[in-house]
């Protein structure tokens, strides 16, 4: 099976495309204070949580993307130590590539400076 196959295989049943990053952004449950925690993987309708906070199904939280205000996201999915969420209302498509750019400049001044 070719990479690309691989691909379309496993992006069947998801809205949007989703991009490997490694952001670090703040979580909260409602009513409980903001920790930093980070995400993996991000798409215009959802991101996969590494976290150790414990996260239930369908809980809902609120999570800060570095430069935005927070904004509030169901849990879908959990295993062990991290959490696939969809946020309540998608990303503008600008926002998106905002914020995967950051994520990208971000990364590569890390690996300039190891």
């Amino acid at each position: 099976m070719s990479a690309e196959q691989s691909q379309q295989i496993e992006r069947k049943g998801r809205m949007a495309e989703r991009r490997h990053v490694m952001i670090s952004v703040k979580v909260r449950r409602p009513g409980e204070s903001w920790f930093v925690s980070r995400i993996a993987d991000l798409s215009i309708t959802g991101f996969r949580l590494q976290s150790f906070m414990r996260l239930q199904v369908g809980a809902e939280l609120w999570i800060m993307l570095p430069g935005f205000e927070g904004r509030r996201a169901r849990v879908q999915w959990t295993r062990a130590h991290e959490a696939g969420c969809t946020f309540e209302r998608p990303l503008h498509p600008a926002i998106w590539d905002h914020i995967l750019r950051k994520a990208l400049t971000a990364e590569a001044q890390g690996s300039a400076g190891r």
